[in-house]
């Protein structure tokens, strides 16, 4: 015979609370992981940016003597790093042209790491598996491109 407090009391189930976690966890929106990735990257960038127009003669100095890109002379991979790491990142935080923007991105990181800074690794690998999710999965609905998507899916003019 049981007793009216074994039978009324719920039962603690370590795997229902694991289960039950796990949905909570499954039901976040991408859009809400997006976001901090987007931002994450965009501050690596631009922060490697504003340091060479913060003393634009170290970074050329820097892509003479240590940034040995290949088939770039050093002042055009200079300007064109700087360019990159300028423009991105604000695309990135607005969520505009997040696939072309992570994918400029994703090839940077591959120069820099195959090129320019081999060692670093484990933190180019970290870089580009943000920059995978956002090119394969885009910004996510807070974004710019969320809302040039639904304005251009719901024009009359797109072929069925």
């Amino acid at each position: 015979m049981t007793s009216i407090a074994e039978t009324s009391a719920p039962r603690f189930s370590a795997i229902g609370a694991v289960l039950q976690i796990r949905r909570y966890l499954e039901a976040v929106p991408y859009s809400v992981l997006a976001l901090p990735l987007r931002l994450a990257i965009a501050t690596v960038f631009w922060n490697s940016g504003m340091t060479k127009l913060a003393d634009w003669n170290t970074a050329l100095a820097l892509f003479t003597d240590e940034y040995h890109v290949p088939l770039l002379p050093p002042e055009v991979a200079a300007y064109l790093s700087a360019t990159i790491e300028l423009t991105a990142p604000p695309l990135l935080v607005m969520g505009l042209l997040t696939r072309p923007v992570a994918f400029v991105l994703l090839g940077m990181t591959t120069v820099i790491e195959v090129f320019v800074y081999p060692e670093a690794w484990p933190t180019h690998i970290q870089w580009a598996a943000m920059l995978l999710v956002l090119l394969f999965r885009g910004a996510g609905s807070l974004s710019l491109d969320h809302l040039v998507y639904r304005r251009v899916a719901s024009s009359p003019d797109l072929p069925a």
